[in-house]
């Protein structure tokens, strides 16, 4: 329910960026201007698909040091 909470949140945020960017667009930072890319831009079906079997083949993270260090 929270990362729904976020997601709408997050769309509302694009769609008024969207009407901004009609009359002009400033951004505050770097990050704000590829979020708002990010929501302007479909990314292609075969991409997605060759992202989504990059991510299945990487291999898993490796274990923290600390971990080791108290034999958990």
């Amino acid at each position: 329910m929270k990362q729904h909470t976020k997601l709408s949140q997050e769309s509302q945020h694009a769609e008024t960026h969207q009407t901004k960017a009609q009359a002009g667009q400033e951004f505050a930072g770097a990050e704000e201007l590829l979020r708002f890319d990010a929501a302007q831009t479909a990314v292609p079906p075969q991409i997605a698909e060759r992202l989504k079997r990059s991510a299945q083949n990487a291999a898993p993270a490796p274990r923290p040091w600390w971990k080791n260090l108290l034999g958990q």
